[in-house]
């Protein structure tokens, strides 16, 4: 008996030896000074969950502001930033530390925050105060707050830097910014409540969607390197193509000098669509249709809605793998994640995972999937393998993460630390 007890006792641990020891030998091989860490925000806990994604451990719990939600990661430095809701600011947080540096003050009742790629500014959308704050990084200090349209949930960075637009909830309208200037380029009124914004990898088109009526917006956007002079009439022969063919023209630019922005398309797809993915190619974009329980497909060249497929109850988010080829997404009515093949156009399988899950996010080699379940205050791990020929499947339930009380977001930061903080 005694010898049954300590087999039972040793098996876990030496599995667990061994799974460690696996996942320690899939990372590169950076040495020392490598970090791999997701982030995570608690609404009600007023926290930041840190998690090590070497050993998908709980590495810390970091005190922010009031109800945070909104969560970004600088590309160019180690820093997360923190959107609190409720104390309208701005935790900064140093990734090489895991603290808090600084807390920037913004406006009204902010919700999420976008960084540029060159690292240099953020846009915070104050949805209380119908503005939005630009913060230079650098500086840390609020370079202004340019005013838009009523209860602006969300503020999206081009790619180039150049634009910034914004999906303005409270009167239905999109607003594009000049990003150099910090003014309003263009108001758009668009479709119904409009929420999430997609933006193309050449910053040529954006694709905003409106949950109140299941449609999404294609916007062009001006391209500030174009010149060309505006008629006296204040409309030129490419704006009247798209008034005769029933999209809204934009406002005439001041001064003439670029290209006006202008709606393209209203695309009908499921009913109250709440999310955007688009591939890293930019190709194609996935909708999640939250109360059809589907997915649409938009092909962004042309804004066509190629297909729409059942994907699960309620789905939410949505995150394409960096060859473009699968698709996950949560299903938040189902407490579920769904893996699509997009090439072949059919759902792989369906994962059981916490309760009410929301946002997603993968890890720099993209073997591993974070979910976040906001009711069971938990980030499923989903391990994607190479099964052999008796093993079940492709997919499997790695962990379960503890975080804090109403997860919001999440991110991913992968960086060298400094030799200063590598002890």
């Amino acid at each position: 008996m005694r010898k049954l007890l300590f087999i039972a006792v040793l098996v876990p641990i030496l599995a667990g030896i061994g799974w460690w020891y696996f996942r320690e030998r899939s990372l590169p091989d950076y040495g020392p000074a490598y970090r791999e860490y997701a982030y995570v925000t608690n609404g009600k806990s007023n926290t930041v969950s840190v998690i090590d994604l070497r050993t998908f451990a709980l590495a810390k719990t970091i005190p922010v502001g009031s109800e945070p939600t909104g969560i970004a990661a600088n590309s160019r430095k180690n820093e997360i930033y923190v959107v609190n809701t409720n104390s309208n600011n701005v935790s900064v947080i140093d990734a090489e530390t895991n603290t808090v540096v600084a807390t920037i003050g913004v406006h009204g009742r902010p919700y999420f925050i976008d960084i540029s790629a060159d690292g240099k500014r953020a846009y915070v959308a104050n949805s209380g105060s119908s503005n939005v704050s630009v913060i230079d990084l650098d500086k840390r200090i609020v370079l202004g707050n340019v005013r838009v349209g009523a209860s602006p949930g969300l503020a999206r960075v081009s790619p180039d830097g150049s634009t910034v637009v914004v999906s303005n909830r409270g009167d239905n309208t999109v607003s594009i910014l000049d990003a150099v200037n910090l003014r309003v380029r263009a108001t758009l009124p668009v479709c119904q409540q409009p929420e999430d914004i997609a933006i193309l990898p050449d910053s040529s088109k954006a694709f905003v969607s409106c949950s109140g009526s299941s449609q999404i917006a294609s916007i062009a956007l001006a391209n500030p390197n174009s010149q060309k002079s505006t008629p006296r009439n204040g409309v030129d022969e490419e704006d009247k193509r798209t008034q005769a063919a029933g999209s809204p023209a934009s406002e005439t630019q001041t001064g003439g000098s670029q290209k006006n922005d202008r709606v393209l398309a209203l695309l009908d797809v499921g009913r109250t669509p709440v999310s955007l993915a688009l591939k890293p190619d930019g190709g194609e974009m996935i909708v999640c249709n939250f109360d059809s329980d589907s997915i649409s497909i938009i092909e962004t060249g042309n804004d066509e809605v190629g297909s729409s497929t059942e994907i699960g109850q309620h789905p939410s988010h949505g995150v394409v793998t960096l060859d473009n080829s699968r698709l996950y997404v949560s299903n938040f009515g189902s407490n579920s994640v769904a893996v699509y093949d997009i090439d072949m156009g059919r759902r792989l399988a369906t994962l059981t995972v916490g309760s009410r899950p929301d946002a997603l996010a993968l890890t720099p080699d993209q073997n591993y999937l974070l979910v976040l379940d906001t009711q069971s205050g938990d980030v499923t791990v989903i391990q994607k393998r190479t099964p052999r020929k008796l093993e079940p499947g492709e997919y499997s339930l790695l962990t379960l993460i503890p975080v804090g009380v109403q997860p919001n977001a999440i991110v991913v930061k992968a960086f060298m630390a400094s030799k200063a903080r590598q002890k």
